[in-house]
């Protein structure tokens, strides 16, 4: 085998990505404080044609050169909008259709291998803050909370990580229905 040239990928240019069908998913970040975990939303967000990224809170926006570190320029392709308020957010989304998803560890929450996606539904990903997660105000306005398993011994996975597991699960599960 040999590995491809960035030229040989055929990937998107801004314009033809903003151009492009999106997949019916938009995230929420809810005061997220890493720079670089934000940049890696972005650009996990462009691989996979989200619609957009709500920055909420506390969470820092573009322009700023640690978020241009990590998102290799995904901050031109996908975009985004800052928000305040996460829960008056949610309230909109929900408004405008969109079935939200708290990615959280909380009670009767659905485990993501279990989770049984819609292709009709538009989803609103939340994920929270570094160390406190998803707020619970957040939690009790969003339609569902959804749990990526875990088994070693820590709790969590670092926000970028659990964005690049629950979209690329959501996104191939889309792409099968599709098939």
């Amino acid at each position: 085998m040999r590995k491809l040239k960035n030229e040989e990928l055929n990937r998107l240019d801004v314009e033809a990505f903003k151009q492009a069908d999106k997949t019916p998913v938009v995230i929420v970040l809810d005061n997220i404080r890493s720079l670089n975990n934000i940049g890696s939303v972005f650009r996990t967000s462009d691989a996979f044609l989200v619609e957009k990224i709500y920055l909420c809170g506390i969470t820092a926006q573009p322009p700023h050169k640690d978020i241009r570190k990590t998102a290799l320029g995904a901050t031109e392709s996908v975009d985004w909008a800052y928000k305040e308020n996460t829960v008056e957010l949610v309230e909109a989304l929900k408004a405008d259709g969109y079935t939200v998803l708290a990615i959280e560890q909380a009670e009767n929450a659905v485990m993501l291998n279990a989770f049984e996606i819609d292709a009709d539904k538009k989803y609103a990903l939340v994920f929270g803050n570094e160390v406190k997660g998803v707020s619970q105000e957040v939690v009790n306005a969003s339609h569902n909370v959804v749990e990526i398993p875990q088994y070693g011994t820590k709790h969590s996975l670092n926000i970028s990580v659990s964005v690049g597991v629950v979209v690329w699960d959501l996104w191939s599960k889309l792409n099968a229905l599709k098939a």
